[in-house]
């Protein structure tokens, strides 16, 4: 699940760099697409300006419905705010147990229907169980990989991704096809908590400025159309595909 709104648990996550191991030169030519990829990532990295976020353990996935955290981040106000039409098909990326894509589906009604995706399968299991108990069916649950979550090519209307964007392990090829699963006037929504604000109290790397998220989903080819910034904690960036621009 890339959902992670920062638990006590993930404050305490020491990331490893690891440890720099020589490779004999035997080994050079077998290596060399291994050290392309590495370099690959690691100017992606320098490009970005900021390290990627581990991603959030199914084993914390209480911390998801915790009892503030419809006053943090008000998601009826939110889906309300993104004048989803009934009928709409709408995916919900990094859906964990499905906090907002119950409330998506309600939103698109029976003609519409939803595309929760993550990349758990433990999430996925407790999504399904939780969309069973309220009697909800017009949501496809989807198991992706991290490169790649699985969507159908120019059918959707938007994507929903709630603290989710800055844990995107491959974030290029991630946005790549969210960006070829869009319709032509679709909308990609991130919702970040704010960078600029050292007050919240969320690990900085659980954090993101507009900035950085229009810089990034910039090289992307998306472009920042709104922002929303009526949530205490967090902003809701509405990005939509820049071809549409030019």
């Amino acid at each position: 699940m890339w959902t992670s709104s920062a638990s006590p648990a993930i404050l305490s996550i020491v990331i490893s760099l690891g440890s720099c191991l020589s490779t004999p030169v035997s080994q050079a030519a077998t290596d060399l697409p291994i050290t392309q990829a590495k370099q690959l990532s690691q100017a992606n990295e320098t490009r970005r300006n900021r390290q990627i976020a581990p991603v959030m353990s199914a084993v914390h996935a209480d911390w998801l419905t915790r009892p503030e955290r419809d006053a943090e981040e008000q998601p009826d106000r939110l889906i309300e705010a993104l004048s989803i039409s009934e009928g709409a098909t709408v995916v919900d990326l990094g859906a964990g147990v499905g906090y907002f894509t119950w409330r998506l589906a309600k939103q698109v009604g029976s003609r519409g229907r939803v595309l929760a995706v993550d990349i758990q399968q433990r999430m996925i299991d407790l999504l399904e169980r939780n969309l069973s108990e309220k009697g909800i069916h017009n949501v496809e649950a989807i198991l992706a990989s991290e490169d790649n979550p699985g969507l159908p090519v120019g059918e959707v209307d938007l994507v929903l991704m709630v603290d989710v964007y800055h844990e995107l392990q491959q974030p290029e090829k991630t946005i790549k096809h969210v960006r070829q699963s869009l319709k032509p006037d679709g909308r990609l929504v991130l919702v970040e908590y704010r960078k600029e604000d050292p007050t919240i109290p969320i690990h900085p790397l659980h954090k993101m400025t507009v900035e950085q998220a229009r810089f990034e989903l910039g090289l992307m080819n998306f472009q920042l159309t709104d922002l929303l910034d009526f949530l205490p904690r967090q902003h809701i960036l509405i990005f939509k595909d820049a071809a549409q621009y030019q």
